[in-house]
């Protein structure tokens, strides 16, 4: 629970931060794409097949010239084709403009893990509930779509069972579309 307690005041931050800059770009919008998930592990024993899942959600851009934070907040289908694993994540990216809207973005990531199958069995009890990732990636903002390449890699043990150590890793394929912009 501190880790959400985290990571809501840090958004806060953030938003208070991009409404008291008169020179930044504010954008909210809504994103969603693909997830190719699997889970790392220390074992050898352990094999775990990658799981195409999805993911969508919403977006906050605070762009100042050059640099820009962005906060999002995700439902994320991840884990592996053993293990369904879903978060809401709440990644607050540091996003920096090269040109025409190429950009390359790095934060970290809070996950909440929501739900846990295998073969159709709750296993929710098997893992933790949170997950800290940091995300590294690249976009391309075309007006008011944007659209951005990332890989999240687990930092945390996400397993609350075994002696093994496993991390969620996800490489996901995303488009945006811009609701609304205030400011320059």
């Amino acid at each position: 629970m501190n880790k959400f307690k985290l990571s809501i005041s840090t958004l806060l931050v953030v938003l208070n931060v991009g409404a008291a800059m008169a020179q930044a770009s504010v954008s909210i919008g809504l994103k969603g794409g693909l997830n190719f998930a699997t889970i790392n592990t220390s074992s050898v024993a352990a094999a775990y097949d990658s799981r195409t899942g999805y993911h969508f959600g919403a977006f906050l851009n605070a762009k100042f010239t050059k640099l820009a934070v962005q906060p999002e907040i995700i439902y994320s289908r991840q884990g592996s084709s053993n293990d369904e694993l879903d978060y809401i994540n709440i990644p607050i990216l540091l996003k920096f403009y090269l040109v025409a809207g190429l950009n390359i973005q790095a934060g970290p990531q809070f996950g909440f893990l929501t739900k846990a199958t295998a073969g159709g069995v709750d296993i929710k009890s098997l893992y933790k509930s949170s997950d800290v990732s940091i995300g590294l990636g690249a976009g391309w903002d075309i007006k008011k779509l944007c659209i951005d390449a990332r890989y999240n890699l687990g930092i945390t043990e996400i397993n609350d069972a075994g002696a093994q150590a496993t991390k969620n890793q996800v490489f996901q394929l995303s488009i945006g579309y811009k609701l609304f912009k205030l400011g320059n």
